[in-house]
């Protein structure tokens, strides 16, 4: 989980960025600004050239260019030594700090020229790295300047513009064509299509319209239709819109996003906890070799001065450098590139851990499916037509507020076109069973096939019940109308699956996802059918809460399993899985405070591009820490039979600079075209 830390004023333009990087930051700065240590290596290199040439061309005294090599060290150590004082200080040893050793053992054999390369060429490397890394962390910052600085507000008859860290919840902020919205809230005024890409990853601009009832929706922000719903940083179309203010620009979608991705920099991955145990080991069994080639002398006979120079050798060749930044520079990149694509990865274990995980439950209702119902099936009873079983059906449920009932309603009327709706009187809802009114003089009776077992009149036809049981069979829920004593047919509902769910399950597959699994509090045979449509192999219907967690670990105790989810009512499931992954978290604070992946979209097609990258990210930093033990593995006995200083440490920064550029091509990644 991520630590509690300061919140992050998305408006003031930035975000704090934390490098792991053996526990400091290194974004140096200085009096040249925060290149400052690039322009000091250039500046150590230039003055070992000038010391080298005077040295090789002209008779000057050695102080000379002895002189010069000193400033060179100068310069070139400068923020390696500042960076070990401070490890020091915090009882900490700086892998870096091997490079001083090595330095200074090369000025203590009055080989100043070679320190002085050795430092030129580690600290150019090191500027270099950091130059590189710069780019993931102001991929992360860029996310913090998306929130513009200022707000048009309208107060009364004026409008003003003010800061944005001074909105207040209730205010109403005027956007303009074509600009960026300045906070979270919903819309009361003007139709708009808003860009959400910034946000949740959506590449189509999504449809605002106002709200209905501004009271209410201020009272209850939560359960405003995302039609209405807008978010700081998405930018808007070619409408002016009034916005109503619902969180301020701490709290902001955006704001937490930022906070959260910059958080997740600090969470270790498996990873980096191996390489940080690596580490501890290594190091200390570098110095004990280095101790015990500077005692070579007493077994070969050569002189102090080359057994001195082949130990401090070792010493640089086996600087785990590019060990320790494989895995952090590649986490950082995996989890900006996924932010920028609408998918907040709370760190290097869940990034990890869905990337390697061969098994997936997904919660049915808002899920896999649109999460309402909807009328799928009309099958009118031998002599009664399609529109006479729509008229009545409308008629009577127009006065219901339950959901099947608004499907019906809705849908049916769709059906019907222009049809004339009859009035229903004394309606009455029977609980549990159906609905009974009056339309045109006769009793009306909708419902399930108990209800006709429970009012007077004649029985179910068989032919009713017939269609009935098939159309549950399918994964139906069933309505059966009757007026007075003629049946009238059974109407099919179903929440039906949502249209990315079938392409997104074969995407998966083809990802290496081999067990998908539906977990739904329907009934089997609802839960069955859906699954069937969208391509599951296995689905488990008639589960509550607490039996949703119960499958979970079941499930995690056969294999690693991730849950996927709304993030409210499957928060137990999604906390008891392997990675919990929350599907529309845009605008809930349940959602991304307790998944450890956010699909900030309410769309299923994300989820295939945020494995892929997890799948990806894990292939670089296998490749990273594989190619930074090789290059070690091959120094070492190299510089131990005789490869100098300049060599070993030109390869020593060149390995470092290509595991930090191989992690950072996963800022380009992009998912496969049939993925």
């Amino acid at each position: 989980m991520t630590q509690a830390k300061p919140p992050i004023h998305v408006s003031s333009g930035k975000a704090p960025v934390h490098d792991d990087h053996d526990g400091h930051d290194h974004a140096h700065g200085g009096i040249l600004g925060e290149r400052t240590e690039l322009y000091f290596a250039f500046i150590c290199g230039a003055l070992l050239a000038i010391g080298f040439i005077i040295s090789k061309t002209t008779s000057l005294n050695d102080w000379v260019p002895r002189g010069l090599y000193i400033a060179a060290y100068f310069f070139g150590g400068y923020f390696t030594l500042k960076e070990a004082m401070e490890a020091l200080s915090a009882r900490k040893f700086q892998i870096d700090s091997l490079m001083l050793v090595a330095a200074a053992g090369a000025a203590a054999l009055d080989a100043w020229a070679e320190g002085a390369l050795l430092l030129f060429l580690f600290s150019i490397g090191h500027a270099l790295e950091q130059y590189a890394m710069g780019r993931a962390k102001r991929a992360i910052e860029a996310l913090a300047e998306l929130a513009p600085q200022t707000a048009l507000v309208r107060r009364g008859d004026t409008t003003e513009e003010i800061a944005v860290s001074a909105l207040q919840i209730g205010d109403i902020v005027v956007v303009k064509p074509n600009e960026r919205l300045a906070a979270d809230g919903f819309v009361i005024e003007g139709h708009s299509a808003v860009n959400q890409a910034p946000v949740t990853g959506e590449s189509v601009p999504a449809d605002k319209q106002p709200v209905n009832d501004i009271a209410l929706a201020a009272a209850e922000p939560a359960r405003v239709d995302k039609a209405s719903i807008v978010f700081a940083g998405t930018i808007n179309g070619s409408g002016l819109l009034a916005i109503y203010v619902t969180r301020l620009s701490s709290d902001t979608t955006l704001a937490r996003v930022v906070k959260m991705v910059s958080e997740a920099q600090s969470q270790k991955s498996p990873s980096q906890l191996f390489t940080d145990k690596f580490q501890k080991i290594f190091v200390p069994a570098v110095l004990a070799l280095v101790a015990l080639l500077l005692c070579a002398g007493f077994v070969i006979d050569e002189p102090f001065r080359d057994t001195f120079y082949r130990a401090m050798a070792v010493l640089v060749a086996a600087s785990p450098c590019a060990l320790a930044i494989a895995t952090p520079s590649a986490v950082l990149s995996g989890v900006a590139r996924a932010a920028r694509g609408g998918v907040l990865i709370k760190g290097g274990a869940p990034l990890e851990a869905l990337g390697s995980l061969t098994a997936i439950a997904f919660d049915k209702t808002g899920t896999l499916t649109e999460g309402r119902p909807r009328l799928i099936d009309v099958v009118p009873a031998q002599g009664v037509t399609e529109a006479e079983l729509l008229t009545i059906a409308v008629a009577v449920e127009r006065l219901s507020d339950h959901p099947l009932a608004s499907a019906i309603v809705r849908d049916g009327a769709e059906k019907l076109g222009q049809a004339k709706i009859p009035t229903a009187t004394d309606t009455r809802a029977i609980i549990g069973r159906g609905i009974e009114a009056r339309v045109e003089g006769d009793l009306v009776h909708i419902g399930s096939d108990k209800l006709f077992s429970d009012v007077v009149g004649i029985a179910l036809p068989q032919a009713i019940a017939d269609s009935a049981q098939g159309l549950r069979q399918n994964g139906r829920t069933i309505m059966i109308v009757r007026a007075a004593d003629r049946y009238l047919g059974v109407l099919g509902l179903m929440d039906t699956p949502r249209p990315e769910a079938k392409p997104t399950i074969a995407a998966l597959r083809d990802l290496g996802i081999t067990r998908m699994i539906m977990i739904s509090g329907d009934s089997q045979p609802v839960a069955d059918a859906i699954a069937k449509e969208v391509g599951l192999d296995e689905a488990w219907g008639d589960l509550m809460p607490q039996d949703k967690v119960t499958a979970i670990k079941k499930l995690q105790a056969q294999q690693k399993v991730a849950m996927l989810g709304d993030g409210v009512n499957d928060a137990p499931a999604m906390a008891s899985a392997s990675v919990g992954i929350a599907m529309g978290a845009a605008g809930s604070d349940v959602a991304l405070e307790t998944a450890d992946v956010a699909l900030m979209a309410d769309d299923l097609s994300h989820l295939p591009f945020a494995v892929g990258l997890s799948r990806k990210t894990n292939k670089t930093i296998k490749q990273n820490l594989f190619f930074s033990l090789g290059v070690v593995g091959l120094l070492v006995p190299a510089t131990i039979f005789g490869l100098g200083i300049g060599p070993a440490v030109l390869m020593h920064e060149g390995s470092t600079l290509i595991v930090v550029f191989n992690a950072l091509r996963l800022l380009a990644y992009s998912p496969r075209p049939d993925a």
